[in-house]
Parts: C-alpha cells; sequence; structure tokens
C-alpha cells in the first residue's frame, strides 16, 4: 500500500524528496561516470608511472647517490623508496584508489602488487622486483588520494537540500496561512465574527485571505441583518396579538369556549415568535463563565420534574467548567422537554460524565427514538418527526434546529444513539480547554 500524506506540506515535501532522489541518482551516475572515475584511473595512473619510473631510476644509479635521491623524492613528492629487508605482513585496508593504482603498476611492471600497511597509518607501502633488487616504495595518502571530486559532490548536494529546505519552508509558510483560513471558516460557519486575517504573502494568498475577509464581513453583516429584521418583526406582530387578546378579553356575549381557543391560538402564535427570535439569535450567544454542571443540571432536573418524574444522577465529585450557562440550558432543556413528550410515561435519566477535556451530558428515555436516517434532518427547523402540527403532541420543529446552532456556535455536539433496553440516548457532547479547580 503506498502512503500518500493527507496535507499540502507533506505532499510537497514527499513530491520534492521523490524528484531530489532521482535527480542526486541521475546526477551522481553522471559524475562518477564523467568526472570521478576518469579522475581517479588517471590519478591512479599518474602515481604508478611515478612509482616505476622512481624505482627503476634507483636502480640504475650508483649506490652512493641513492640517499640523496631518497630523500628528494620524500621532500618533493612524498614518496618514499629503499631497499626491502624484510617483508611487511599486514595488508593496507582495502581502497577504491588503492586498488586501481595496484593494477596500474601491476600492468607496467609485470608482476602483482599488494599494498601493505606500515607504521604510520598515513602511508601505503608496496614491495616491487626490479631487476635483481625488491625494493620497498611508499606514499602518503593524504597527497595521492582523491578529494577534491568528492567534495564538489558533497558542495552539490548541500546546495540541493539548501533548495529542498527552502521550497519546504515556503510551502510550510502558506501552508499555515491556509489552516488559518480553514479555523476562520469555521469560525465563520459557527456564527462568529473573526478576527481579519493579515493579507501578507504570495499574491495568490493575499487575494485569497482579501475575498474571504470580504465574505466573513459580509456573513456577519447578513446574520445580524437578519437577526434585527426578525425582532422588529416579533415586535410589529406581537403588538397586533396583544391588542386581539385585549379585545377578547372584552367580549362579553361571546362563546367561552371559543374566546379560550382563541386565545390559546394568540399564545402559540406568540410562543413561535419567541421561538423565531431565539433561533436567529442563537449564533450570538458566546459568553463564557465558570460553571457548575452537577448543580446546573440538579435545577434543569428539577424544573423538569414538574411534569413528569426525572432520575438525576450526578457523578460522584465537581465537574466545574467554562461555558456558555445559557446556551447549556438551553440545549439540555430541550432535550428533557424532548424525552418528556416523546418518551411515554416512563422516568427520563439525566446523567453527567465530566472526562478530561470533555463532558458528556446524556438525556436518556423509553420511547421509540429517533430512526437513524432522520437523525440529521431533526435538526432542520419546523421538520417534525410527528405527523401532526398540533404544539402539544409535536412541538414548533424549531428547538432541535435552535440547540443545533448553539451547540454549532460553541463546537459543541449533539449526539443521538439507541439506549440498551429500548428508547433514545440524547447527548451533548462540550469540550473545554480548562477546567476550574
Amino acid at each position: 500500500m503506498i502512503f500518500i500524506p493527507r496535507t499540502l506540506f507533506g505532499r510537497t515535501a514527499a513530491a520534492l524528496l521523490a524528484a531530489f532522489l532521482v535527480f542526486e541518482t541521475l546526477a551522481f551516475v553522471v559524475v562518477w561516470q564523467t568526472l570521478i572515475q576518469p579522475m581517479a584511473a588517471r590519478s591512479a595512473d599518474d602515481l604508478a608511472a611515478k612509482i616505476s619510473l622512481a624505482a627503476k631510476t634507483w636502480v640504475e644509479l650508483p649506490p652512493q647517490t641513492r640517499t640523496d635521491y631518497e630523500m628528494e623524492l620524500a621532500f618533493r613528492h612524498d614518496l618514499g623508496l629503499g631497499a626491502a629487508t624484510k617483508p611487511l605482513t599486514d595488508a593496507a585496508p582495502p581502497t577504491w584508489f588503492g586498488d586501481l593504482l595496484a593494477a596500474s603498476l601491476g600492468r607496467r611492471m609485470q608482476q602483482i602488487v599488494l599494498l601493505k600497511r606500515g607504521p604510520d597509518a598515513n602511508w601505503v607501502w608496496l614491495d616491487l622486483q626490479v631487476a635483481d633488487k625488491r625494493l620497498r616504495v611508499g606514499f602518503s595518502q593524504d597527497r595521492y588520494a582523491l578529494q577534491a571530486p568528492l567534495a564538489a559532490v558533497g558542495i552539490f548536494l548541500l546546495g540541493a537540500a539548501l533548495t529542498v529546505v527552502t521550497a519546504l519552508l515556503m510551502v510550510g509558510r502558506a501552508g499555515r496561512q491556509l489552516n488559518s483560513l480553514a479555523e476562520k471558516a469555521a469560525e465563520v460557519g459557527q456564527g462568529r465574527d473573526p478576527v481579519p486575517l493579515p493579507e501578507t504573502g504570495p499574491q495568490e494568498i493575499r487575494e485569497l485571505t482579501a475575498a474571504f475577509n470580504r465574505m466573513a464581513g459580509a456573513v456577519h453583516s447578513l446574520l445580524e441583518n437578519r437577526t434585527v429584521l426578525l425582532s422588529g418583526i416579533s415586535h410589529d406582530l406581537r403588538t397586533p396579538i396583544t391588542r386581539l387578546k385585549l379585545a377578547l378579553s372584552l367580549l362579553d356575549e361571546a362563546d367561552a369556549t371559543q374566546v379560550s381557543r382563541m386565545e390559546r391560538d394568540l399564545d402559540e402564535m406568540n410562543r413561535l415568535i419567541g421561538d423565531m427570535l431565539v433561533f436567529a439569535r442563537a449564533l450570538q450567544n458566546n459568553d463564557l463563565k465558570d460553571c457548575d454542571l452537577p448543580s446546573v443540571l440538579g435545577d434543569l432536573a428539577e424544573t423538569a420534574a414538574r411534569l413528569g418524574p426525572v432520575n438525576w444522577h450526578p457523578p460522584a465529585g465537581s465537574c466545574l467548567v467554562k461555558v456558555g450557562e445559557a446556551a447549556l440550558r438551553r440545549i439540555v432543556g430541550n432535550l428533557l422537554d424532548n424525552a418528556r413528550r416523546y418518551g411515554g410515561d416512563e422516568a427520563i435519566d439525566l446523567e453527567l460524565r465530566c472526562g478530561e477535556g470533555e463532558v458528556r451530558l446524556s438525556v436518556l428515555d423509553r420511547g421509540p427514538g429517533i430512526p437513524e436516517d432522520q437523525r440529521e434532518a431533526v435538526f432542520r427547523p419546523f421538520h417534525r418527526l410527528e405527523g401532526s402540527r398540533s404544539r402539544d403532541s409535536g412541538g414548533s420543529g424549531l428547538g432541535l434546529a435552535i440547540a443545533r446552532q448553539l451547540a454549532d456556535a460553541y463546537g459543541w455536539r449533539i449526539e443521538f444513539k439507541h439506549r440498551a433496553g429500548g428508547g433514545l440516548d440524547a447527548a451533548l457532547v462540550v469540550r473545554f480547554t480548562k477546567t476550574v479547580t
């Protein structure tokens, strides 16, 4: 299985490294065949010629001049030369240049040449049979070893590595800017008004950032205008509703049953307008404060118990977190209301599990539950699983939509799953970054 990085930085790094390795491999093959190998062979052949010439010259010189000749070779050419008194036993460490030299010298001298190690680790020695003399020749590896091409390859590799690192740094910066855009986009999706991003970097990134800042401002203005519009509508509608209720109260000879029904309808309209207004303002509730969750849930359980049995299971110990208390009360209150409406006559269970960085508030009932294919649809405004339009049996269809928007605004999530033994487990999962101790 081929591993493909998921991030822009990872994919760019992998592509650059793959291209770098392919390029370096080809470049090394070319440099080796056209530069290093010919230069090494030429250098070894030149040294072999120098050794061969020095050995033959030494044999032809008079004995009294050989000492001066040996000193000249040592000082001017870093070559040691003299008669071999006893054989050397330790072979020199094998090297590529040494193999080339031994092969070239063997061809010139028509004999097998073996490189030996002497007392000085930087010198390599070899024995040659010239005429009736057995000579020992040594050379300094520091002077004759091939280093310049390898140093050039090293510099080339270093330059290529710096190029790759520079490219990765630039891609990493662009990736961080894109990550910032993604984070701000998530805030816009939650209805928040993010701080405008700095319009820096390459032209494409600057244009994208500027477009995003304009979009974020337009979305924020749209949400504000929607809230103001619905607030005005609610105000304008509540005034005639109040007048109608007053007119109904002044009727003397009207049917009391009909008047009562009309008053309930007006109350229903008033509640619906209130729900619409809360729905419009849901994204603006971002006030965080230290909250004692067991105390808050205890209050909600006590309030819900007035309409039906509620079993509240507080956790052992405290659970103090920084959350939006009003939003939390609204969401859990809605879940409790739905559990009472659809859960039948059995008691509702309210549980709290407080973990590291996350708490789970569960409302459990024994009702029919929510089908899996409807668990996302129930969060749409005015969507109801119950077919009638009666508020007493099915509600207004705005409760879960408001709860979802509130949860999204704070980065929480609402989960539905089947309860063991039948029923629904509706949970609010709250993530937090600070636990108050």
